[in-house]
């Protein structure tokens, strides 16, 4: 393809943010090919039933595979109907015995949400899915490695207590592996149709004595089950499904991001990215370091996680189907190329993100004084000193005043004399060895990692 004609798309998806692995799938010649496989199924079982003689189904079915997109819109604008301009294209180049062999018993939306269901189960197995669990490795890879790495946590923006890099990477670990899950379930369970207008099998049982068979027979050759029940539409809530699990996956994707480049900002310099394709200079400032990549992510985001609400609101459809759902859900597409743009995006930056231990150290050594307040006031409280909240927040507010470790504030205070000699010599040493406060954090780091890498392989994903 030309610039020329690339330039003139409306949408940023097409010239900047599509993922050529998912061309053939999602774009809408590949939509016109799906429709093609469903119409070459349909008339493949009624061949193999007897009804039609084969080479009327292998006539058809290379007809099929030859219609482009590009003639079904020129017939669409004489037909006003996308299907019926497909039919048409593939009755053209099909003999006089087969034309009317074509869509036999078939209606509109046994076409169009079977090949969505299709098309979009390929999408993902093919691949979205190896591109998280991909993400997924990379960052599992990370959690181990920094289990020990010490860093400051942070809750409402403020150093809290000491944790490790690789802890905090787990959160991440964790969360996307139980999306992925998700994911994986609902694309397993996308379900196709062939019950006709009503989705009561008015039509198929004019030709079989057991439509729901006959149904179950289109579907199994294109690697699809039917619905429990449909309309003239598939029950949506298939699809609204595998969408809502694919933005919730985005939104750990964005969580991640601003983690990281709040980590990136110079008075905190925890990690770091090399110049390259996630990091952009400014226009006129050449020493800045822009992370572009995160940005991005964010930025991508903030587009396909609103559309969710288009999503529900195509659950409804009058009766047993209207229409207003026919422009809405030819976005849906775009939703899972912005994910997938965005997960691989994420994988580039997780593998090229330095991380600056030093940095760390320095960061939580500004807090040093006051990030031993929470054992100090639960070991005082464990001994009977009741006020030991109020009293230790008291001191706290003097070490950043002093200087001087809560610590140390606290041997000298009368008040607290009598508790601070029970304290044993191992509650002493983590008193006063602030970075030795880190709880399980590294073993939650491994064993999360361990976990997700045996989840994976189980699911045949590793």
């Amino acid at each position: 393809m030309s610039l020329v004609p690339l330039f003139e798309q409306i949408s940023p998806t097409d010239y900047r943010y599509s993922v050529d692995t998912l061309k053939p799938y999602l774009t809408e010649e590949a939509f016109v090919k799906y429709k093609s496989k469903v119409e070459a199924a349909l008339v493949q079982v009624l061949a193999r039933r007897g009804l039609v003689p084969q080479r009327i189904a292998d006539e058809i079915t290379r007809a099929a595979e030859e219609v482009t997109a590009i003639e079904v819109y020129d017939e669409e604008s004489r037909t006003r109907h996308d299907i019926i301009a497909q039919v048409n294209m593939i009755r053209k180049r099909v003999s006089d015995e087969a034309k009317s062999v074509v869509h036999r018993a078939a209606t509109s939306y046994d076409i169009v949400d079977t090949a969505n269901a299709l098309r979009y189960k390929d999408a993902f197995k093919q691949a979205i899915i190896p591109d998280i669990v991909g993400l997924e490795k990379v960052w599992i890879d990370t959690t181990r490695k920094e289990k020990d790495t010490l860093q400051i946590g942070r809750t409402h923006l403020q150093h809290a207590e000491p944790i490790t890099f690789g802890f905090a990477i787990a959160w991440y670990v964790d969360r996307f592996g139980g999306r992925i899950l998700e994911v994986k379930r609902s694309v397993d369970n996308l379900r196709g149709k062939f019950s006709g207008a009503v989705g009561a099998y008015n039509a198929s049982s004019l030709f079989v004595q057991d439509s729901l068979g006959f149904e179950e027979e289109v579907l199994e050759k294109l690697g699809l089950t039917p619905a429990g029940i449909s309309t003239q539409i598939v029950q949506p809530e298939f699809v609204t499904d595998l969408v809502h699990y694919t933005i919730s996956a985005f939104g750990v994707l964005a969580n991640w991001a601003d983690d990281m480049r709040n980590l990136m900002r110079p008075e905190i310099g925890e990690v770091g990215l090399p110049r390259g394709p996630d990091v952009s200079r400014s226009s006129t400032m050449p020493h800045k370091a822009n992370p572009i990549g995160p940005e991005n992510i964010k930025s991508l985001w903030k587009e396909a996680m609103p559309r969710i609400i288009t999503i529900y609101l195509d659950q409804l459809s009058d009766h047993q189907r209207d229409l207003t759902n026919s422009a809405s859900q030819r976005y849906t597409p775009e939703i899972f190329d912005l994910f997938d743009y965005a997960v691989t995006r994420a994988t580039r930056v997780s593998k090229n993100i330095r991380v600056h231990p030093h940095n760390m150290r320095k960061n939580l050594e500004i807090s040093k004084n006051t990030i031993t307040a929470e054992p100090l006031q639960l070991l005082l409280s464990s001994l009977g000193y009741y006020p030991a909240h109020e009293v230790v927040g008291e001191l706290a507010d003097r070490s950043v005043e002093t200087g001087k470790s809560v610590v140390k504030l606290a041997l000298e205070d009368s008040r607290l004399h009598s508790y601070m000699e029970k304290l044993t010599q191992e509650q002493m040493r983590i008193l006063t060895q602030s970075e030795q406060y880190t709880g399980l954090a590294s073993y939650k780091a491994e064993e999360i990692s361990s976990v997700w890498e045996e989840i994976l392989k189980e699911e045949k994903l590793w």
